[in-house]
């Protein structure tokens, strides 16, 4: 286990703000990271999620910020999405309850007004989201001269997510002279070239080999050939599974968020359900997370948009519908499990189209994951035309993506209607007799 948090250089103000929050060791990443960081070295953490990372920066930040001063952040943490903003802040808040340091938490989806009265009060810790930082800084609400560490959280959802192109402008604006925080949990060729012009010499700390999930977590997958067994699958966990206290449901897409969520609500109410995902409004999604952190609700059907910075300890389920495209989101989906060293469940289900993604999973986390039968109770239903065509076209482009000269079914088909179609010998002889009387017409019609 942990070291204490009196062997570091912490003053009485957190030291008495940590015990309060319950925490009394310290995890790998946190013991790890605390050292250098109060050092004022640059930092690469690698860790994955539910393993105290977030504290790991915020605390020796804290530290050397000690108490309020002027009126511009000193220190800048981006995150890629509100949800993790505003877990972030609210550990801020949390270990900084004995200071009297500013933190302003921005993000969009809702006017800047209320943000732009909180940054004119002053403030010492900005928590922002790529687009809502930069919409204020080029408005004059946000001046960075004061500015004197950054943190990139999430770093490799932020590469996904497409914001490069804003932390590049938010680094061409921050002062040149700063210290750099990066975490992620993968290890990706992108992270190691963002790091690379993003640190100076890091110091690099991987506290897990990458991408591992927790191992507390336990896996395992059911092999189900469409949508509706997947649902009577669903149902028959549900019915038998008495260890399911919190469960999260991943989806890949809105629409299947939404059909599941119909489906849990007709079986439970909407007083034990909830959906998340990016169409619902921001305090929708704020009063979600809030009712199932407070135990309000038992189940939360999410898209990835969840799957990253909701820190809730006693999740004991995850169950992935679909398995997600960007292999990198299994890690964080099942690390909403298994977290603070308690044990969790993680179930995936795996149609035909989707094996593809499984293998390149298994190769991500270095490990092999156990297969189940399907329960015998299960209704297997008939794949229906439409979805068996979706996923025979699914498999051919994962074929063609690994093997460029493949051509697969449904490539032949578009080919074969791409050629001209046969003529009778009728028809070729007045196309052949045709053209030149028109051309003749033309040049006539034109001369005159």
């Amino acid at each position: 286990m942990g070291v204490p948090f009196d062997d570091f250089n912490f003053n009485r103000q957190i030291l008495n703000a940590i015990a309060d929050a319950g925490y009394t060791e310290t995890t790998p990443i946190q013991e790890k990271a605390f050292p250098p960081i109060l050092n004022g070295q640059d930092v690469m953490g690698i860790a994955q999620t539910g393993t105290g990372k977030t504290a790991a920066y915020v605390l020796p930040i804290l530290m050397k910020l000690k108490y309020a001063q002027g009126n511009d952040a000193r220190a800048l943490i981006l995150s890629p999405t509100r949800e993790l903003a505003m877990q972030i802040e609210e550990n801020i808040r949390s270990f900084a309850a004995n200071t009297d340091l500013r933190t302003v938490l921005l993000y969009g989806g809702l006017g800047p007004k209320t943000q732009i009265e909180n940054l004119k009060k002053g403030v010492d810790i900005i928590v922002a989201t790529p687009g809502r930082y930069m919409d204020l800084y080029l408005d004059g609400h946000i001046h960075t001269k004061a500015l004197q560490i950054l943190v990139l959280d999430e770093a490799d959802k932020m590469m996904d997510m497409g914001f490069m192109p804003q932390i590049n402008r938010i680094l061409e604006v921050v002062p040149r002279k700063r210290q750099n925080l990066l975490f992620s949990a993968t290890m990706s060729d992108k992270i190691q070239m963002l790091s690379a012009n993003f640190l100076e010499f890091p110091t690099v700390i991987e506290v897990t080999p990458q991408a591992t999930p927790a191992q507390t977590v336990t896996q395992v997958i059911y092999h189900v050939p469409n949508v509706k067994t997947k649902i009577n699958l669903l149902k028959k966990l549900l019915d038998r599974n008495e260890e399911i206290k919190k469960l999260i449901i991943f989806t890949k897409t809105r629409v299947a968020a939404e059909d599941v969520y119909k489906f849990l609500v007709r079986k439970f109410d909407d007083q034990q359900v909830k959906v998340l995902h990016a169409n619902k409004g921001q305090n929708t999604r704020i009063n979600s997370i809030n009712s199932f952190k407070n135990d309000d609700i038992k189940i939360l059907v999410a898209t990835d948009v969840a799957s990253r910075g909701i820190d809730v300890s006693d999740v004991s389920h995850v169950i992935n519908f679909d398995v997600p495209i960007v292999i990198e989101d299994y890690v964080h989906r099942i690390g909403r499990t298994g977290r603070a060293y308690q044990s969790g469940e993680a179930i995936t289900f795996c149609n035909p189209a989707e094996e593809y993604y499984v293998g390149k999973i298994e190769k991500l986390i270095r490990q092999k994951i156990p297969v189940l039968s399907m329960p015998g109770d299960v209704f297997n239903e008939e794949t229906p035309y439409e979805e068996r065509q979706e996923q025979a076209r699914e498999i051919d482009m994962q074929k063609r993506r690994d093997d460029p000269d493949f051509k697969g079914a449904f490539h032949e088909k578009k080919e074969r209607v791409e050629k001209a179609p046969k003529l009778s010998h009728k028809q070729q002889l007045s196309k052949k007799h045709g053209k030149p009387k028109t051309t003749r017409g033309k040049a006539i019609r034109k001369r005159k």
